[in-house]
């Protein structure tokens, strides 16, 4: 057995086949003088990012628009003269072109790799393919070409470059195995948008698999069986036809209503990152989007996002829903979210610090960049709705709608279209947002309960530190009284109040938050059918006998107990 990091779950089963590098070995080449050098140089960077602009393009129509802005990354590397420039000054000491190209990338993969910040450690695998793939165009050699493998191929590789995606035939790929990569690296993201189980950061695994070899991938735990056993393979192949099953079962309640057993309706939302998962969120029956996490755009790149950017990526997601409702959370950076061109100072405690609307409020220039393109993206379909994160008191919704006002007047004096009548809710997911809810709702248009921080704030847990994740529950009392006071004072405002936390989605949590009187949920992609049919099978006599018996346990546990006793009858 092999293990691993999960990066994106599922069963795979299948026939290993090992993308291995070929050797770029370019020793023999002969230095033909520095303007012929220069010339080969400038000819493979010119049809690298040809190549390279073309593959974004394919992979922005099939997986997505975050994903195709890795590969374009790379363009704006290799385009940077200060890059090409160092690359030139070799060649002008008397290196070949593959030399000067091979030094000066290993003098970047060296310095990002080194580094402590995530993202900038993503920049080495850029670079290592950059140099990969310019090396292949001085030296004459074909690339992988993934995309005939046959179907039932488990794929195992050093690492899956963003180039060795463009062409993959999903139907075609099991499962994924690579050496490098973690949850957040490129090959994890796209393995997630193509739904594809995959197990990253295995040490040497090369070395350790062999082509044709059978295996079998568990992209949740991890782990990945070497030829099995047939008892092993037959139980496995059970739980991969169970999840076919399952989706197939799940299917039918992708266009009904989101309704209980006595036809009480609610809203059920998706949770996106990116373009793509708008398109996948719609196919899984979602009614509308209720948290877009806008912070994927800012992140795997250099600089900024410019208003344009923002605005298409923005207007797709509006487009893609239909006229459904899609709810956008401004720039929530800080705490476990860096983004190095931000230049934003460590902090002893980030999670406490200045992040998410703390930040974009003194950051005002960015943020209206920000809210320019919101107010121009709902201008066609005026389905967008913003959402402001943390937000501890009214006097940062008051700031935020102020320069919300501003940016319109300037849209309005270019004669620009927008949405005038754009709402702002905010999300409530600190114990003094909790507290003061009745005052909030007279300057929200919605609440949006965010139980992760919601839960990690009330009960002074940090849920990343394994000495205390134990106590780490949104089933605490605690939590449980605050949503439902929460829920309460939107009710009393008559304002709509959803819930974009992973706990929207947990069945034993689904029965208070219906009697609770929670409007929307706002769920995965891959989780919106389960939580349907779940919803449906609750009547509101039911709900009301759980609510009644659930409030008055007083300890965590007992509280899980009894609700994971009701939800299996």
């Amino acid at each position: 057995m092999l293990k691993g990091v999960g990066a994106s779950s599922g069963i795979g089963i299948g026939t290993i086949v090992c993308i291995r590098e070929e050797s770029l070995d370019y020793s023999k080449v002969v230095f033909q003088g520095e303007a012929e050098e220069k010339v080969r140089l400038k000819e493979a960077v010119d049809t690298f990012c040809k190549v390279t602009q073309e593959m974004a393009e394919d992979i922005r129509q099939r997986v997505g628009e975050k994903e195709s802005e890795i590969l374009s990354g790379q363009i704006m590397m290799l385009s940077d003269p200060f890059m090409t420039g160092q690359m030139e000054e070799m060649i002008a000491s008397g290196s070949c072109a593959e030399a000067a190209l091979d030094s000066v990338c290993q003098m970047y993969i060296e310095m990002f790799s080194n580094v402590d910040d995530e993202l900038m450690r993503q920049r080495a695998t850029d670079i290592r393919d950059i140099r990969t793939r310019m090396l292949r165009l001085l030296l004459g050699i074909s690339s992988v070409d993934i995309a005939s493998v046959p179907a039932g191929t488990v794929l195992a590789a050093k690492d899956l470059t963003p180039s060795m995606t463009v062409g993959l035939k999903k139907e075609n790929i099991s499962a994924i195995l690579t050496e490098i990569g973690g949850k957040t690296s490129h090959s994890a993201i796209l393995a997630r948008a193509l739904e594809i189980p995959a197990v990253l950061g295995i040490p040497q695994v090369l070395d350790q698999v062999s082509d044709g070899q059978q295996a079998i991938v568990d992209g949740e735990s991890g782990e990945v069986i070497l030829s099995p056993d047939e008892d092993t393979l037959k139980r496995y192949t059970a739980q991969w036809k169970e999840q076919q099953e399952q989706k197939a079962m799940l299917s039918v309640y992708c266009d009904r209503k989101t309704q209980d057993a006595d036809g009480r309706n609610y809203e059920l939302y998706s949770n996106i990152g990116s373009v793509a998962e708008a398109q996948i969120a719609l196919e899984n029956g979602a009614e509308g989007i209720g948290l877009f996490r806008t912070e994927f755009l800012f992140m795997d790149r250099t600089a900024m996002p410019t208003e344009q950017e923002q605005y298409e990526a923005y207007k797709a997601v509006s487009d893609i829903m239909q006229g459904k409702e899609v709810i956008i959370r401004t720039l929530d950076v800080g705490g476990d979210k860096e983004i190095s061109y931000l230049k934003m100072e460590s902090e002893q405690n980030p999670f406490l610090g200045w992040r998410a609307i703390r930040y974009c409020l003194e950051e005002s220039d960015l943020f209206k960049v920000q809210l320019r393109a919101l107010l121009r993206a709902g201008a066609e379909h005026k389905n967008i709705k913003i959402m402001l994160p943390l937000v501890t008191g009214v006097q940062e919704i008051r700031a935020a709608k102020q320069l919300l006002e501003e940016c319109k007047q300037e849209l309005a004096a270019q004669g620009i279209a927008y949405d005038d009548n754009i709402q702002v809710g905010i999300m409530i997911e600190t114990p003094a947002a909790a507290l003061i809810a009745d005052l909030l709702a007279k300057e929200a248009a919605f609440f949006s309960i965010g139980t992760n921080d919601l839960t990690q704030y009330t009960l002074a847990v940090d849920r990343g530190n394994a000495k205390v994740e134990n106590l780490y529950t949104t089933l605490h009392p605690a939590v449980l009284r605050s949503i439902r006071s929460i829920i309460r004072a939107a009710k009393e405002a008559k304002i709509p109040v959803g819930m974009c936390g992973e706990a929207a989605a947990d069945p034993a949590l689904i029965p208070l938050l219906l009697e609770f009187g929670l409007d929307e949920m706002s769920v995965s992609a891959s989780s919106i059918l389960k939580t349907r049919k779940i919803v449906s099978q609750w009547s509101r006599k039911e709900t009301a006998e759980v609510e009644q018996k659930a409030m008055q346990l007083d300890e965590p546990q007992a509280v899980e107990e009894y609700l994971l006793s009701v939800c299996k009858r």
